[in-house]
């Protein structure tokens, strides 16, 4: 049930009344979080029905984007920035679905890879089709909104060390 008021415009207001400074970063970093809770509700409301969730969406999709199809553990937890034990629960429940499989690495003995099956590659797909049909959840913004969010958050990552910055005359993505 929507409140009768904007609960980070009157956070924002309490904040500033209060002088606790850095008023401007407290609501964007407020209002951040609060969009993160509702993307991923509108995102694993679409990816349901295919028996996924956010995170098990994105391996799925990084397997599928590999030239391979499969990839080592290590690596599809670096990719996603996730802990080690988050790729093993994640890989663990896409293989119990049977939209994974763990396969030895073909050189390297010590290697476990996790790959793709064919029900896998179906599964992706049609969750990949029902986010671009939901907008990614991001429907009430224009596009020039969601270009300048997805440019302003890409400089919040790079600060943060996601990845390094960008040599001149090269671009890290559509911006």
């Amino acid at each position: 049930v929507p409140l009768p008021f904007d609960p980070i415009a009157e956070a924002r207001r309490n904040w500033e009344a209060h002088g606790w400074g850095a008023v401007d970063r407290m609501s964007a970093a407020t209002s951040i979080t609060r969009a993160h809770q509702i993307l991923l509700q509108r995102i694993d409301a679409a990816l349901e029905p295919h028996g996924l969730v956010f995170s098990r969406f994105e391996a799925l999709a990084l397997l599928f984007f590999s030239r391979a199809g499969a990839l080592p553990l290590g690596k599809v937890g670096d990719r996603l920035q996730v802990h080690p034990t988050s790729v093993t629960n994640t890989i663990d429940r896409l293989e119990a679905d049977g939209l994974v499989v763990r396969v030895p690495h073909p050189t390297d003995r010590r290697t476990t890879l996790a790959e793709l099956t064919d029900v896998g590659r179906r599964v992706v797909a049609d969750a990949a089709a029902a986010l671009a049909d939901i907008g990614f959840g991001l429907d009430g913004m224009s596009d020039l909104e969601i270009s300048r969010t997805d440019a302003a958050m890409a400089t919040l990552r790079q600060a943060a060390g996601d990845f390094p910055r960008t040599p001149p005359g090269r671009t890290t993505g559509p911006h």
